[in-house]
């Protein structure tokens, strides 16, 4: 049990050695010799001494917190972006708070994350205001959004190239000879899924082709069921869906299969987005975007902490090179 009040300076004493030791000893990646660590641990456990991170953050004027705020975990490709981020800062010395929110609330609870004295915020899958971005910026804090960007926001970016991505699906698809073509969406509202949707666009136009049909999914599985069902109410029913992310997708395919009791690829080829673990089990083997998770994760460490060491908040923006997981769900070109 530890015991009361005991102080950096209590072990100082019974170690010998000076106070600014036992601080260098405690911070990670601190100078001191070995055997000076060695006398201090051990006074340490003999006094139960335990340092007080928030009284040196004080101190110091440095928290080593960075915030991760999300807007939801449904999508299987967030916990994974999630675990390699917090790891990652933790490996840099920085320990990680996680906060949820809701669609319109990003601000509110950004506003709250201010409260906790961070030195930096990563959103994923989630937008801050201009006006809060700039807020943050001016007071240097870095803010990067990943999987998101606002155009006229402060805060930096780290995004796949999802104009390319959704081209390549067009090109894959119109190459397998598929000639009805529809698109399920995500978010109207996201940035994702605008730039995958005006990528696909882009790429069935090379082809001199458009789609059949769109609906709204909203990033749900039960959106996106939905949207299915309309698609195949019409006269004239795809035999390709591109499916603005995987998420929705496992539910587009559950859906033609039980429900529509159609064959895939046979029947209809679907394509999704991110490339999450689920996507190569055997019962979806689902063709799909890669975004590169761990790229994505490896930039927004890096330019976060790259201004947090130079204590200057500018904007960056990385778009990370999208690649094409050709799997089953697909019929293929001749050339596969």
């Amino acid at each position: 049990m530890r015991k009361p009040n005991v102080t950096s300076t209590d072990v100082a004493r019974r170690a010998s050695v000076s106070q600014s030791a036992v601080s260098r000893t405690f911070t990670p990646g601190a100078s001191v010799s070995e055997k000076t660590r060695e006398r201090v641990l051990k006074a340490s456990t003999e006094l139960g001494y335990r340092p007080n991170a928030l009284a040196r953050a004080v101190i110091s004027g440095r928290s080593g917190l960075i915030a991760l705020l999300v807007a939801y975990l449904d999508n299987q490709f967030y916990p994974v972006v999630l675990e390699k981020l917090s790891r990652s800062f933790q490996e840099h010395g920085y320990q990680v708070l996680l906060f949820m929110t809701d669609p319109g609330r990003q601000d509110e609870v950004v506003h709250q994350i201010l409260q906790f004295q961070v030195q930096g915020i990563v959103m994923v899958s989630a937008t801050l205001s201009s006006t809060l971005a700039k807020e943050c910026a001016d007071t240097g804090i870095p803010v990067v959004m990943v999987n998101r960007y606002v155009a006229t926001s402060s805060a930096s970016t780290v995004t796949s190239d999802n104009i390319e991505g959704g081209r390549m699906v067009a090109d894959l698809l119109a190459r397998g000879g598929h000639t009805r073509i529809a698109y399920i969406a995500g978010a109207e509202d996201s940035s994702t899924n605008r730039d995958r949707e005006a990528g696909f666009y882009k790429g069935l136009a090379e082809h001199g082709m458009t789609t059949i049909g769109r609906a709204v999914g909203g990033y749900t599985m039960e959106g996106a069921a939905q949207a299915t069902l309309d698609l195949f109410s019409k006269d004239k029913v795809p035999d390709a869906i591109f499916v603005a992310n995987d998420h929705m997708a496992f539910s587009v395919m559950d859906v033609i299969r039980n429900t529509l009791s159609l064959r895939i690829p046979e029947d209809v080829s679907i394509v999704g987005y991110d490339d999450v673990p689920e996507a190569g089990w055997k019962a979806y083997d689902l063709t799909t975007i890669s975004q590169s998770p761990d790229r994505m994760i490896e930039e927004t460490v890096s330019i976060l902490l790259n201004q947090l060491e130079n204590r200057a908040v500018r904007k960056r923006a990385a778009v990370i090179p999208a690649q094409l997981i050709v799997r089953n769900s697909t019929r293929k070109p001749v050339e596969f």
